[in-house]
């Protein structure tokens, strides 16, 4: 009886289009991450992004009037999406499902390539689960966007080897490289095998002409982002921000290299495994480019000397195509009792997901509307009680800037904790050179009439000793707390 059983589901495996698959992804993702959509912030980096969109909608280049550590593609996903769509959270985390669901599916169409249909069914819906859940990854990260491009270069790669292929692939490299800079790592090892392999197959002008073609359009979406600096006579701009000050934030890394190194080893020993096992066929051209993007994320996380949830998801669909292609053999062989088990198991993993619902259901019983958090509550309550917004510094939930139509009072408060970070100082802020100087001036200086925090959460880094000192120092001196909304603090300056 298990037999026709387990014959009558590969059949339906086999017969799966990928058309159809693209959608089964594309409603995981959506029924995932949907009760997300609602939240004011998931991550700080997200709200950072969105500050620096608007600030491009509004006229402004990137790193003139706001300034992060990315390159400028990274902004103009979400200057896109508030260009067309107005100012809504809920489209850009919808985009973001998209980017997900697309980033899964390119992983599938690559595992098809060198291994069984199951295996692929199987990635593709890991990468959905991992990109989605497991820390603060529910909102649109940079990662999400660098992947779908990664993914879909690499998708190219995996190909016939053609003008046409090699062209496209070149162009969504070089969008990945403006995206996310430290790909940059595995671009060139992935640029290094495929050298080596033109030369293995076509020779010398073989290797030149497709390397050609591969480079040049990258190169090119490189150029055009310089394009707009240049016209504008502030080139050096764009390379401190997107070149240097990367590189002065890596030497900045806070992450002991111990537990990194380990998490790289673990990580390349079950590689050893496969390839000695000859589970992986090395010879294949599509496995070496897929281990050289592996190698290239690795070494970009210990030069960094970080590793945090949205990190991973750079690590995520290359190395599940490479696990589920090695482990083929065992998927293959599931019975119909343990495909229940998994089955099982894949619907209890959204936890998260689960207790979203169920907060956004709290939310609206509560206020009557499903968005949710202190970067809707309290820009609504400095509305409803008018407290100057004028000269306001959120120093938590900077989201609420967005809600009010504000900028930050200067350039490192776009992301709060880019004001301790003084490493880079140097390429955007070089009239101060420490943190301390820098929250000095804006609390001496500056000196916000409003000022909004986390309750009960130090404001910086628990390392960050003196900085903190100083500024809870500063706020119990010139500032009176006007309100407790959620978990957050609003404190209005006192007269003096």
């Amino acid at each position: 009886m298990s037999e026709p059983l387990k014959k009558t589901r590969s059949q339906w495996i086999d017969s799966l289009k990928s058309r159809t698959f693209f959608w089964c992804l594309l409603a995981g993702s959506f029924l995932i991450r949907f009760p997300f959509f609602f939240r004011d912030y998931i991550d700080r980096d997200e709200s950072t992004f969105i500050l620096m969109g608007q600030a491009w909608v509004d006229g402004h280049l990137p790193y003139t009037m706001l300034w992060d550590v990315k390159p400028p593609l990274t902004f103009l996903f979400y200057a896109v999406s508030i260009f067309l769509f107005g100012k809504s959270l809920f489209v850009i985390r919808l985009l973001g499902t998209l980017l997900v669901a697309f980033t899964s599916f390119f992983s599938y169409k690559i595992c098809l390539g060198i291994s069984t249909k199951r295996a692929a069914v199987f990635c593709g819906f890991a990468c959905v689960f991992l990109q989605s859940m497991f820390g603060s990854i529910q909102g649109v990260m940079s990662e999400h966007i660098l992947m779908c491009f990664f993914m879909a270069a690499l998708y190219a790669l995996s190909r016939k080897t053609n003008a046409l292929n090699l062209l496209a692939a070149g162009v969504l490299l070089g969008i990945s490289l403006m995206v996310k800079i430290n790909i940059a790592f595995s671009v060139l090892l992935v640029g290094c095998f495929l050298l080596w392999w033109f030369y293995k197959c076509y020779g010398m002008a073989g290797a030149f002409k497709n390397m050609l073609l591969l480079s040049g359009p990258a190169f090119l979406i490189v150029l055009l982002t310089v394009l707009p600096y240049y016209l504008s006579g502030q080139q050096s701009l764009w390379w401190d921000s997107v070149i240097l000050a990367p590189l002065a934030y890596t030497e900045g890394g806070r992450n002991t290299l111990p537990v990194l190194t380990g998490f790289a080893a673990a990580i390349l020993i079950v590689l050893f495994w496969a390839i000695r096992t000859k589970h992986l066929d090395i010879k294949r051209p599509e496995i070496g480019i897929l281990i050289a993007a592996l190698l290239g994320i690795l070494f970009s996380f210990i030069k960094g000397g970080r590793i945090n949830s949205h990190y991973l998801i750079m690590l995520y669909p290359v190395f599940l195509i490479l696990l589920c292609a090695a482990t083929a053999p065992f998927l293959e062989s599931l019975q119909k009792k343990s495909f229940r088990i998994i089955v099982l198991i894949s619907l209890l993993i959204p936890m998260e997901s689960y207790l979203e619902y169920i907060q956004v259901g709290r939310n609206y019983s509560k206020y009557n509307t499903p968005y949710n958090g202190e970067g809707y509550r309290v820009p609504e309550y400095i509305l409803e009680k008018n407290i100057d917004t004028e000269n306001i510094l959120f120093l938590g939930y900077h989201i609420g800037y967005w809600m009010l139509d504000l900028y930050p009072p200067v350039k490192t408060a776009t992301h709060p904790s880019n004001i301790c970070k003084s490493e880079m100082f140097p390429y955007y802020n070089p009239e101060r050179n420490t943190a301390m100087e820098e929250i000095r001036y804006i609390m001496e200086e500056i000196r916000p009439a409003t000022l909004v925090t986390r309750t009960s959460r130090l404001v910086f880094d628990k390392k960050l000793v003196e900085e903190n000192a100083y500024i809870n120092k500063r706020i119990e001196q010139d500032y009176t707390l006007e309100a407790k909304v959620e978990k957050a603090s609003i404190y209005i300056r006192k007269r003096q």
